[in-house]
This record gives C-alpha cells, structure tokens and sequence, in this order.
C-alpha cells in the first residue's frame, strides 16, 4: 500500500549520519579549496543541466505557528481502511484492504457490506501488504447513473507478481448489495512486485478519470536502463488520465500531453513517480496535489501538472538519488515541500480544506505521516510553507491510512493500528474545530 520500504526506516534512517567525505579530509590547503570551487563554478556556467539537487529543506525557515484541532470518532470496528467516499443522504462508504466496501448509514456501521471483491482479489496476507482494494471514486454523475469505480490486485496469469485491476460497478435499483461479478473492467496492468501499486483513482475537474500506479516495487526503481519511473513506455510510475465515458475500456484524451508518440503511452498525465499513494484535486483551484512515499530519507508532496516528470529514480525529494552525486535535474519538476525520516517514514495525501466547519484550514492542504504526525501546508508568495497540526482526541500510535472529503469539503481521517490487515480496529474520524 503506501508503506513500500519504508518499514525498514528503524534500522536504516533514524540514526543515520552522512558519511565524512574522506576525499576533501585529505585536502590540506586552502589554495587547493580554491581552485577546486572555482572549477565546479565554471563547470556548471558551462553545463547547467548538470547540477546538483538542493539538499536543504524546501522551507527552511519559514515554518508558520501549529495548529490544533479535533477529531469526532465517525465508525470504528473497521479493517485496514484505504479509501472513503460520501455519495449523499449522509451516507459514507469505506474499503477495506481485504476487498469489502463498508456502509456507514445514519452513522452506523452496515454488518452487511455494499460489495465484496474477496474472491477476486489476491490472498491478501495479514500485517504488512499493500495489495489489496485500494481505491475508490463515485462517478461525478453518480446521484443519477449510480457508477464507481474501484482500483484492486487480482492474481495475474502473466507470472507477475499481480494484477493492478481497474473496475467500474454499478448500484442496482432498490437494492445495498452489488454482485462481485457484474464489474466492468476499465483496465489492467501487470505488478512485477508486491509494493508500490498507487491505486488511487479520482475524477478531475475535467470530468476524465486519474489513476495513480507506482514503480512496479522492489527497491531503488530497479526496472530497465532507467527504471520504470522515467520510462514513457510503461504506465508504472505515473499517474494517467483517460476518458471511461464509453460502453467498453476507454478513450484516451485528445489533450493528453503525449498523444501521438512513438513507443510512449498515450494515457500518461504525469511520469517520474516511486509511489503516489493519495492524490486529491482542490475544489477552489483543480490543481492536483499528490503524496509521492519516499524510498529511504525524503517523503514529499508534489502539485502535479500535465506532462510534468517529477524525478523518481533520479531524485527523491530535492535530492540525487540515481546517481547519488550530480544527478541532471534538468526538466525535473521539484516538490512543493518535503520533509526527512527523522520526522516521518511514509507520506499520506490529503485535501486542500474548502469547509465551513474550520476557518483555520481554510485553503490549506491537509496530509499526514503513515506514521501519525499531520502536516498542513499554505501558500507564501512563490513558496509553500509547512506546518504541523495538532489532533485532540485522536487515539496514539494510529496509522494514517488516507483522508476523505465530504460534499461540503469537511475532512476526514482513516486509522489502522497496525501495518495492514489482520485487526479491526480501524477507524474513520472526522476533523472538526479546536
């Protein structure tokens, strides 16, 4: 799920200090600093592209005041939460990673599930996993039409690891249980690993569906010549826009960036990702802004646009990745912030606020650490700056799975206590005023 490599944070990041560079420790006089500075200036006068990526903090020194608010405990009783949507007469449905979309009616829990995909799903392990059902959207006409779409693995018959599975359902006429057999199946695509499967899926402001797909997993985006992050001829690493206003699959847009080039996939919005676990558009601006996790030290949010490449392998974070030293960053869009592993191990997205209910997020962008820490993040002239928020009544230790915004732009929060399924102590909160 969003976790990827992440859990061995313990041993390979808190502690860690950057090697001393044995090299300038044998340097012995000051004339010879000189001369190797001024070498470097010219070199990059001479050749920009090849620089090297900033490695302090995007907003070093311009963290705003915290802020604190409160939760209100919406359900509990859940199992390994991953996404939520409200589809009206204050209804609210939930997935659980082991295939089932929960009902939450009149605020209470449905023993029944809206619909099970258990049998179409991999064997889902308890503990640590990130396959699963992972995503879910209602169509932007679904008060009439009565579609959504979900985002699950299936086991592949290609001898991957998996298969990431784009479906579409549909609510039958007077009824709360829909027939795991009767999905329409937008899109596939094969998972060479188990981590690292994205799965987020939202409908733009534009009416066209994003679906978000990591790397392919393992570590370090060890797929072809330059991984699978900067290879146009794979769907892994991106996030792709495509039209499934159509009876069978689906269109691409005539507008999407990279529409009639060889070798390079038309339904590519955006490219250069390890994983975008959450992504979400604000409702006041459209602009998309996506958690991207991390692979050993730097998690960051990035606002995405079209035909954007945001780095990953070459970067992560602001910082040289692959090669780890003097990466070209030439045409690489930056995050927006970012923060190390001594604050956290695994971004979550969340939402621009919009509501009424909280006048103190107003505009801001919400999102956590799987962790537990909650981030906002506001606008400062060319730059955003973050801050860290404070959750009264929210239980210790929670994982954060994800983030939900109702029809009035109020915000919620999902809550595993462990690293996926195997409890159903999960829970759905809700984020109100201090």
């Amino acid at each position: 799920m969003m976790i990827g490599n992440s859990l061995n944070y313990i041993n390979k990041t808190f502690m860690r200090k950057l090697p001393q560079n044995k090299f300038l420790s044998k340097l012995s006089s000051v004339r010879t600093y000189v001369v190797i500075i001024f070498g470097i200036g010219i070199m990059m006068s001479l050749s920009p592209s090849y620089v090297f990526a900033q490695t302090k903090p995007i907003n070093e020194n311009s963290n705003p005041a915290p802020i604190t608010l409160k939760v209100q405990q919406v359900a509990d009783n859940l199992e390994a939460l991953t996404d939520i949507v409200f589809p009206g007469n204050g209804d609210i449905w939930v997935t659980e990673q082991k295939g089932k979309i929960r009902l939450i009616k009149n605020g209470r829990l449905s023993d029944l599930p809206l619909l099970d995909l258990k049998s179409k799903l991999i064997k889902v392990n308890n503990g640590y996993e990130e396959r699963g059902l992972l995503g879910l959207v209602l169509h932007p006409q679904f008060k009439s039409n009565k579609k959504f779409y979900v985002f699950y693995s299936t086991p592949s018959t290609q001898k991957s690891n998996h298969t990431g599975v784009l479906a579409e359902y549909k609510v039958p006429a007077n009824s709360n249980q829909i027939d795991p057999n009767s999905g329409r199946i937008i899109l596939t695509i094969e998972e060479p690993e188990g981590n690292h499967n994205g799965g987020c899926i939202m409908f733009g402001p534009d009416g066209y569906l994003y679906v978000s797909l990591g790397d392919g997993g393992g570590q370090h985006d060890k797929h072809g010549e330059s991984g699978n992050g900067q290879n146009l001829n794979t769907w892994l690493g991106k996030i792709l826009r495509i039209d499934i206003n159509t009876n069978s699959g689906y269109n691409v847009p005539k507008d999407n960036p990279f529409v009639g080039r060889r070798d390079v996939k038309p339904e590519i919005w955006a490219y250069g990702f390890r994983n975008p676990w959450r992504f979400s558009f604000d409702k006041s601006s459209g602009q998309l802004f996506a958690g991207e996790v991390g692979q050993d030290t730097w998690e960051e949010v990035d606002i995405v646009k079209k035909g954007a490449n945001y780095g990953w392998r070459i970067v992560e974070g602001t910082h040289c990745h692959n090669p780890a030293t003097g990466c070209d960053i030439k045409g690489i869009t930056m995050p927006i912030t970012e923060y190390n592993h001594r604050e956290g191990v695994s971004v979550t997205g969340g939402y621009v606020y919009n509501g009424k209910q909280v006048p103190v997020l107003k505009s801001k962008y919400l999102f956590a650490d799987w962790t537990g820490p909650v981030f906002y993040l506001q606008k400062a002239g060319a730059i955003w700056q973050r801050g860290k928020v404070t959750l009264q009544d929210f239980p210790p230790n929670s994982k954060i799975t994800g983030f939900g915004e109702d029809q009035a732009g109020e915000l919620y929060v999902l809550t595993n206590p462990d690293t996926g399924p195997g409890n159903t102590n999960g829970s759905v909160y809700k984020i109100v005023k201090n």
